[in-house]
């Protein structure tokens, strides 16, 4: 038996307790919870086989009582001895995808953001559309393409066609991009023809990850007219590997921004769920932006509302993310097209003028939020883009 010490000030302490799919060497993915610096093997642990499975989903499908009840036995395990043989250092592990990916439906949550590139693509025009502030605008994306934090992505290609051209070309994204996200992870689903209420939102969604959606702004820009982003954006998502319990964001809990005009009956909260989390993104080691989620215009438990209002189902791994998270000021903006204002405005990232991610570039994405007793963490997604040569088409 063993004594797990977490550190003071760890971002991963008993008021956290994410879940992810860790292996070492020679052995199978299953699922552990990380605790300070250490990863705990749950089938180990608690001797569950639910837990030996390489996904956290068959864990999440026993629902809401079933978590809480987990989560209560893992804080009276770790505060006791924990057997030896279960505990991992987390440098000795490898970190996989944490969830059998269903569906992904990624949202434009964000009105900074929205307003922000509203004034950039319609200058003359007003910022936002007119159905922004009466539903969570969303597009339907690539769950086979969704990728855990570490993986490389290779630049995507296909048509982009430049103001200053007469026809569209093909070849490689001359605009990629990044867009820092908060993910939202569907635990327990809901039939065809129901929905689900803001209400309910709890006893559906499990976790929320940090998500890179990747995007290339010139073949997004090219192809989204009428039924918006596809290839631009469905060549890679990263997320990553920690999910963080909905359990144990309650501390981070704050009132989303007043919402005017009034919405519609079934996107009504009566408990707010905006989240007080704050995301730090760096460009090759150095912080360029620091976005604010609990800007967010829209909540997560009225994202699911709007996914499900039509009858559409859910099901267990799930993954919807809040789009690109922007605050008020240049420096908390969540995508370097806005960043940037569309590449007019460089950043200067480890002393180079920059606009839009070259080869090599590595970004990273962290957060943290208030928890119980003092911050908590989500790790990181992270990413490094490699060359369009380098894939094998």
């Amino acid at each position: 038996m063993t004594t797990i010490d977490i550190p003071e000030g760890s971002l991963f302490g008993l008021d956290n307790l994410p879940y992810g799919v860790f292996s070492t060497p020679g052995t199978a993915p299953r699922v552990g919870v990380r605790v300070g610096d250490s990863v705990v093997d749950l089938a180990a642990a608690l001797g569950d086989e639910v837990f030996a499975q390489p996904s956290l989903n068959a864990f999440m499908a026993q629902g809401y009582d079933r978590w809480v009840e987990v989560r209560s036995r893992l804080v009276s395990l770790v505060q006791g001895d924990v057997p030896a043989a279960a505990v991992f250092g987390v440098d000795e592990v490898r970190l996989h995808l944490p969830v059998e990916v269903a569906d992904y439906v990624d949202f434009y949550a964000s009105e900074h953001h929205a307003s922000n590139l509203g004034r950039l693509f319609r200058p003359d025009a007003e910022p936002l559309m007119p159905n922004w502030k009466h539903l969570p605008v969303g597009y339907h994306g690539r769950s086979g393409t969704v990728v855990v934090s570490g993986t490389d992505i290779v630049r995507p290609c296909g048509q982009r066609k430049a103001p200053d051209e007469d026809a569209p070309t093909f070849g490689e994204s001359r605009r990629l991009d990044i867009e820092a996200e908060l993910g939202f992870i569907v635990g327990v689903g809901s039939p065809l023809g129901s929905g689900v209420s803001t209400a309910d939102f709890t006893r559906h969604v499990f976790g929320a990850v940090l998500v890179n959606d990747w995007s290339a702004r010139d073949i997004q820009a090219w192809e989204y007219v009428p039924l918006g982003p596809n290839l631009g954006k469905s060549f890679a998502t990263s997320i990553s590997p920690w999910v963080v319990p909905l359990l144990a964001l309650e501390a981070a809990r704050v009132p989303t921004p007043v919402q005017d005009p009034p919405v519609l009956p079934y996107l009504r909260e009566n408990e707010p769920w905006g989240l007080d989390v704050d995301l730090s993104v760096t460009w090759n080691g150095q912080e360029v932006s620091r976005p604010p989620y609990r800007e967010m215009y829209w909540s997560p438990a009225q994202m699911l509302a709007h996914m499900t209002v039509n009858g559409a189902c859910s099901r267990t791994g799930d993954l919807y993310a809040s789009g690109t998270i922007s605050g008020p000021e240049k420096d908390q903006r969540g995508a370097f097209i806005e960043l940037t204002w569309g590449g007019k405005e460089p950043v200067t990232v480890n002393g180079e003028e920059r606009s839009f991610l070259l080869d090599g570039d590595e970004v990273s994405i962290s957060a943290t939020a208030p928890g119980a007793e003092g911050r908590i963490g989500f790790g990181e997604v992270r990413g490094r883009i490699l060359p369009a040569t380098e894939a094998k088409r």
